[in-house]
């Protein structure tokens, strides 16, 4: 075995879903795309199911699961979770907030659909209006000023790559980070924006979520 997904049966709004609660893949393997086959068969036996709803929790700061998410796979999310497992002595989050997203994966829509044949997340618009900037200060980029006010149709929240190794590198600078993103993502989705995209920039170092009303 080098790699699996496990997803349990849930109930959202009195509707059957799947609640995915674990997927996991060998460090040799996980730029190999496992991770991606796993959840497209979870979305193959979920469809068989007659099931259109699938969600999980995942770290917003972790750039490259944002990656897989939204960008292959299509998710959205509009739930933020405060600390959902409380203090822990894992590596993945030791020493930090375990906020999380829920992520809602619509197995059945187009927009899932498309994402899975190939076609490319929305391009990044002029009209975003971005409410913070990750600012390069040395090795790491830090959180600049934020914007709580916003009331553009399209708003930009940035996070750095690189978390789980700041994490242990500069865990002040990581929980920094975790503290300014909580307190973008909880004002902007109780105004009713909700995570439809997420922009990488490998070379910049940093990726953006696109959040809509």
């Amino acid at each position: 075995m080098i790699g699996f997904v496990y997803s349990l049966a849930g109930l959202k709004h009195g509707k059957p879903t799947q609640w995915s609660h674990m997927l996991g893949v060998l460090d040799a393997f996980r730029s190999a795309g496992v991770g991606y086959q796993l959840k497209i068969l979870q979305r193959e036996r979920t469809l068989a199911m007659g099931l259109d709803l699938i969600e999980w929790t995942y770290d917003p700061m972790q750039a490259m699961n944002a990656h897989l998410n939204f960008a292959k796979l299509g998710v959205v999310a509009e739930e933020y979770e405060v600390n959902v497992y409380g203090e822990s002595t894992s590596p993945l989050h030791k020493g930090n907030p375990t906020d999380r997203f829920v992520a809602e994966w619509w197995v059945a829509a187009a927009r899932v659909e498309e994402r899975i044949r190939g076609a490319a997340p929305l391009a990044p618009v002029l009209t975003v209006e971005p409410a913070n900037h990750a600012q390069p200060a040395g090795e790491w980029l830090e959180p600049a000023a934020i914007d709580l006010s916003l009331d553009a149709k399209r708003i930009s929240v940035e996070i750095p790559t690189g978390f789980s190794h700041m994490l242990s590198s500069a865990p002040d600078l990581a929980l920094e980070w975790r503290m300014t993103t909580r307190e973008l993502f909880t004002t902007y989705f109780a105004r009713g924006y909700r995570a439809i995209e997420f922009f990488l920039d490998r070379e910049a170092r940093k990726g953006a979520y696109l959040l809509v009303r």
